[in-house]
């Protein structure tokens, strides 16, 4: 069995908006105790929420949407193996049951699952995957709470915010740097997630939150421990990456960093943990490192990633993947060389000789890591580079065609029906040239044309380029 007796108890809640008889209707009644004591006023002087946030979570509307969108993410199953596509019966059968022990206190999330991700520069990422029902209990915590810290939240900050994104981040900094403030000071927190003080965190939801029951249930998703290896261990630090609830709890402790930087008058752009500040001279951008490093390090108490962060001009930094170039005397958007270099990486991988898959299944998984990397860096000036990297992937597919053609009657059949005429045909049939070597022939180049390749089915990067630069 997937779940045991031990976890059952844990599990939570909901299940989707279509027919009534499918959807958990929130009940009015339930254990209630008293909210925390707490001023007046919560942070920016904005009045504290009221003391019925926990049932405008648990309503009906708001747990059917937070269930859909779970449903919509897939994502891997936590420790107790439940998958997204078993959600639905277990919370029909369970789901007033769990509501009540939210309602009444008793509700206890289980360990989140580490996971480790390889990160590009050779460390690893680490994942804490909630269970399916303990994501579907913190995406309708965070639905409710992201209203109210969306009037709170500071025009500098882009992510995990709705409406908001990395490309406006860009523009942003773009603006900046056309200004005059050409110098950045580039902040990295060292394994920020992993870091977050849970005190200093749960102070700062108080100040905004007056119903105590739902800073009890932020306080057990911080709190829920992670399971390693099998062996379930504490956690006393952090706000674990993979919840649907983190990105909106990194939000609000680096809130306070984004109010002191407004205080100061600086002009930012900050992504989740990745921050930039613009000013507009060296002198000023050392001083700004070491006065907003003492704040983060002495106020928010955490950690400076003192090798990744720099101070230097915008066209020598990456964030967020771009960088930045000076044409005609204008600061424009360009893909940084590291993302470009990740992505050809990427190709090559999928256009491996190894790779034993038929030439439609390989095109079609290039046709989505192309459109993916267009949609995102096509804001960027990119023509050149476009060109280049399909010049370089045509030349990939046809490296693989010609090894799937194998024999040399195959080969020598393939190319004159392709148009090569025969002496020269047999000639290449039974060449010794390596595959990378062939794939740059005058006869591959001749034969698998490049609107012979495109009616195949390969994507051209210029041609998805130029199309959304047309929109």
């Amino acid at each position: 069995m997937k779940d045991t007796a031990g976890h059952e108890k844990y599990r939570q809640l909901q299940i989707e908006g279509c027919s009534r008889e499918d959807r958990l209707e929130a009940e009015e009644t339930g254990g209630a105790y008293s909210a925390m004591p707490m001023s007046e006023k919560g942070r920016d002087g904005a009045k504290p929420e009221g003391n019925d946030l926990l049932e405008k979570i648990l309503s009906a509307d708001n747990l059917n949407e937070a269930y859909k969108k779970v449903k919509s993410n897939k994502g891997s199953h936590g420790i107790d193996g439940m998958t997204v596509d078993e959600l639905m019966p277990y919370l029909k059968e369970h789901g007033s049951e769990l509501r009540e022990s939210i309602l009444g206190g008793k509700y206890k999330p289980q360990p989140v699952l580490r996971v480790e991700i390889p990160k590009p520069d050779g460390g690893v990422r680490q994942l804490g995957i909630p269970t399916v029902v303990d994501r579907v209990i913190q995406q309708a915590t965070a639905q409710v709470l992201t209203a109210i810290y969306e009037r709170k939240f500071s025009e500098g900050s882009y992510g995990f915010r709705p409406g908001r994104s990395a490309h406006q981040a860009i523009e942003a900094s773009r603006v900046y740097l056309n200004e005059g403030y050409t110098w950045v000071v580039d902040i990295d927190l060292a394994k920020y997630f992993d870091t977050v003080n849970h005190d200093k965190l749960m102070r700062l939801v108080s100040n905004d939150i007056r119903d105590g029951r739902v800073i009890s249930l932020v306080r057990k998703f911080l709190v829920s421990g992670v399971m390693v290896n099998g062996v379930v261990m504490e956690t006393e630090l952090g706000t674990p990456q993979g919840g649907p609830i983190s990105p909106l709890l990194s939000n609000i402790m680096l809130h306070e960093l984004d109010m002191e930087l407004e205080r100061r008058g600086l002009r930012f752009c900050r992504y989740a943990d990745d921050c930039n500040i613009y000013v507009g001279s060296e002198k000023a951008a050392r001083r700004v490192m070491e006065s907003v490093t003492r704040f983060i390090e002495g106020d928010l108490k955490l950690k400076v990633n003192q090798e990744k962060s720099t101070v230097d001009k915008a066209t020598r930094l990456k964030f967020l993947g771009f960088s930045f170039y000076i044409s005609k005397g204008e600061y424009k958007v360009r893909v940084h060389p590291k993302s470009a270099k990740k992505f050809k990486a990427k190709l090559k991988e999928l256009t491996g000789r190894s790779k034993s898959i038929s030439l439609d299944e390989r095109l079609n998984e290039l046709k989505q890591a192309i459109q993916g990397w267009v949609n995102y860096f096509g804001i960027a000036d990119m023509k050149t580079l476009a060109h280049s990297l399909d010049d370089w992937l045509r030349c990939r597919i046809r490296m693989c065609i010609w090894k799937t053609w194998k024999r040399v009657r195959t080969k020598f059949a393939s190319l004159k029906r392709l148009g090569i005429e025969k002496n020269l045909a047999w000639q290449y049939a039974n060449t010794r040239k390596g595959y990378w070597r062939i794939a740059h022939s005058p006869v591959l180049c001749y034969s698998l044309t490049n609107a012979t390749l495109e009616k195949r089915g390969l994507v051209s990067i210029s041609a998805l380029y130029s199309k959304r630069q047309s929109f």
